[in-house]
């Protein structure tokens, strides 16, 4: 019973998610309520708070789960793993998994294209990116013998890769490139970027 609780939890907090994208990709971040998301999704306007308490948390609604596996990749990394080679799979994989096959309307519904085209977005996508740099730099900072503001430095260029997805993936998508097309690109330069990474966090 609560296994099919917590799946019917889950499918609710998709659906609601998948309805702001929808609207926000239709008429613009700014342009849409709170209301307007809960009538579309058949919900409770109290049902939708209960699960995004605020319109914000709509657009980044995935950040605490990619930052809390982000910081365990990093703190069970194996001896002699840099912090860079740690996460590099993972950031991959999500970087294949935010626009591998997404309809074009469907594109225009993520971060990137919202943070390309309205400034509360950007600023949204800015402060996630800053909150995911602390959070990388106290993980750095527990498992490596490096002073604290070399762990923030690097904290910071890791979670500089996710804004540049961010940005690209919007700019690129505003452009009217198909998302095979993005993913590709932005799969050899996140891998590229991340190699150099490498490198310097090993040392």
């Amino acid at each position: 019973m609560a296994r099919l609780r917590d799946l019917k939890k889950a499918r609710t907090h998709r659906h609601i998610a998948d309805t702001a994208a929808r609207l926000f990709a239709e008429r613009g971040y700014e342009a849409v309520t709170v209301s307007e998301i809960a009538r579309a999704a058949e919900v409770a306007e109290q049902t939708l708070y209960n699960y995004f308490p605020s319109k914000e948390q709509l657009v980044t609604d995935r950040e605490q789960q990619i930052q809390d596996r982000l910081s365990e990749l990093i703190r069970t990394r194996p001896a002699g793993t840099s912090p860079a080679a740690a996460i590099r799979d993972f950031v991959l994989q999500q970087t294949v998994l935010d626009t591998h096959g997404l309809p074009a309307e469907a594109a225009r519904g993520t971060l990137g294209y919202l943070a390309a085209i309205s400034p509360t977005v950007n600023r949204l996508a800015l402060e996630l990116t800053d909150r995911l740099a602390t959070a990388l730099a106290a993980a750095i900072s527990d498992t490596t013998p490096i002073a604290p503001e070399i762990a923030r430095l690097q904290g910071i260029a890791l979670a500089g890769v996710f804004q540049i997805v961010i940005r690209e993936s919007g700019r690129r998508i505003r452009d009217g490139e198909s998302p095979a097309a993005i993913t590709d690109a932005l799969h050899r330069e996140v891998s590229n970027i991340l190699t150099e990474l490498e490198r310097w966090t090993a040392a």
